[in-house]
């Protein structure tokens, strides 16, 4: 019976003691704090599941002139602030957390970008946004047809791109 009942309490301490830290401690809420022990493995493992589980598997649309031409414009308005550009690093995108990735610069692993992603993952990102990053849903914003060009044009990234498509976003011919 004792063992119940210090199960009991221990049930209802631990969240009051929880709720007490997030009122009066000082929990990591700014972008600058320190994060939590094991919080990006905490927020990727169930949004890695969830993508695999909805992405789809291949363009409804097919990666011609036209479409990463029109992929580069729906960059430049509505991604390259954050993510910046060949020729130009995002310092708000840099300065988020976590940090948005400058999806047009070569990684540690030679990859550019997204470019190693599935084109049906940017997709998803896109779509639907990844919360607590600043990664914002464009279902809303943009056509399904928008949504692809653009994750198209993202998944070419390391590929030589058609020249409109090549100038606007800065990238050397």
């Amino acid at each position: 019976m004792k063992t119940f009942l210090a199960f009991l309490l221990g049930l209802l301490v631990v969240p009051i003691l929880v709720l007490f830290y997030f009122k009066v401690g000082s929990p990591p809420v700014a972008v600058a704090d320190k994060p939590f022990p094991l919080e990006a493995q905490v927020v990727k493992v169930p949004l890695n599941a969830r993508i695999d589980r909805e992405m789809l598997t291949s363009a409804a649309i097919p990666a011609t002139p036209e479409n990463l031409n029109a992929g580069a414009q729906i960059y430049e308005d509505k991604c390259e602030f954050c993510h910046g550009t060949a020729d130009s690093p995002s310092t708000p995108g840099s300065a988020m957390y976590p940090s948005a990735p400058q999806l047009w610069a070569k990684h540690k692993n030679g990859v550019v970008g997204v470019s190693d992603d599935p084109v049906g993952e940017t997709y998803w990102k896109v779509k639907n946004g990844i919360r607590l990053t600043g990664m914002p849903s464009y279902q809303k914003v943009l056509s399904d047809t928008e949504i692809w060009q653009v994750s198209l044009l993202l998944s070419m990234a390391d590929k030589p791109l058609p020249g409109e498509a090549s100038r606007t976003l800065g990238l050397k011919q």
